[in-house]
């Protein structure tokens, strides 16, 4: 027996619940290793990305925005869904442009990792974007989606992590990786 077979859970049905701009909601009915039963209410996503902006001087980029989920404004990096069809990369350097105003040189691919694998199929994909410059006239962004730029240094934002201001998964790692990296500059 494979390691996968001896926790597997096996679907014996799906219902979608809702059906939304982002997400859908499923429910399924799985067959446990033990052979008993039980329901699973899943998230499905298209994935994501986030962007690691790195300015010449070593500060990095991050966005304000208010998060409806969490009822507060929250310092994040460059981030957004994935389109369908569309490779990690094009969507990270569409984001880092609409969100930003920046395009880059180079995109370095950092990892990918999920957000909530206990109810949610949600992968980020994570970059870092190195050798910015100003985009003339940058792509709009959603027209729902109000940010705001703040240029920190890598200690400040540590100082964020750790006193609660930023308070998101995918920027406390970026911050983290970023610190580990040496080559930030």
């Amino acid at each position: 027996m494979s390691h996968l077979e001896k926790f597997e859970e096996k679907t014996i049905g799906t219902r979608t619940i809702y059906q939304g701009k982002i997400i859908t909601v499923e429910l399924d009915d799985v067959i446990l290793p033990d052979g008993k039963s039980a329901k699973r209410e899943l998230v499905r996503h298209p994935g994501a990305v986030a962007v690691i902006p790195i300015l010449e001087d070593g500060r990095i980029v991050l966005v304000e925005q208010y998060r409806k989920a969490l009822g507060k404004a929250m310092l994040e990096v460059p981030a957004g869904k994935l389109e369908p069809g569309e490779a990690p990369e094009v969507t990270a350097r569409r984001e880092l442009e609409e969100e930003t105003g920046y395009a880059c040189d180079e995109l370095i691919a950092v990892t990918s990792f999920a957000t909530s694998p206990g109810f949610a199929d949600e992968v980020v994909h994570v970059f870092a974007a190195k050798g910015l410059n100003a985009v003339e006239n940058p792509l709009q962004g959603d027209e729902d989606e109000f940010v705001e730029l703040h240029e920190v240094t890598l200690e400040e934002a540590e100082e964020m992590v750790a006193d609660g201001r930023i308070f998101d998964a995918k920027t406390a790692f970026s911050i983290l990786w970023a610190k580990g990296a040496r080559n930030v500059r």
